[in-house]
């Protein structure tokens, strides 16, 4: 009994795991365009690609991923400064706050001369 519903998990489990991964088709193309677009470093292209997907810079930016990187990165690694430079503004920035711990001794918190 328990090999027959181990047996049915497996399988089920092989059934279901190819459509987590799924994606259009249509849109996948649409994806692979923007990155082309971006690395080519032509700024009448690449906002020409945007005109015609219309596509909201401001949604698709901060999470477009191209090869495991972000689309700035992406942008950056592959010498398309000027492209980097246009969607600059549509990254999420990184802010950090770092204290500073100061360890006075006891001569330079008093003026202390003998």
């Amino acid at each position: 009994m328990k090999t027959i519903i181990a047996a049915s998990l497996v399988t089920l489990s092989f059934l279901v795991m190819p459509a987590q991964a799924a994606m259009d088709p249509q849109l996948e193309n649409t994806l692979i365009d923007v990155c082309k677009a971006g690395v080519s470093n032509r700024v009448f292209s690449f906002n020409d690609t945007m005109k015609i997907y219309r596509i909201n810079k401001a949604r698709i930016f901060p999470r477009l991923m191209c090869n495991g990187e972000s689309f700035h990165q992406f942008a950056l690694s592959n010498n398309a400064d000027k492209t980097a430079r246009l969607i600059a503004p549509y990254t999420q920035g990184k802010v950090t706050i770092q204290d500073i711990a100061f360890n006075y001794s006891a001569d330079d918190l008093y003026d202390i001369r003998y």
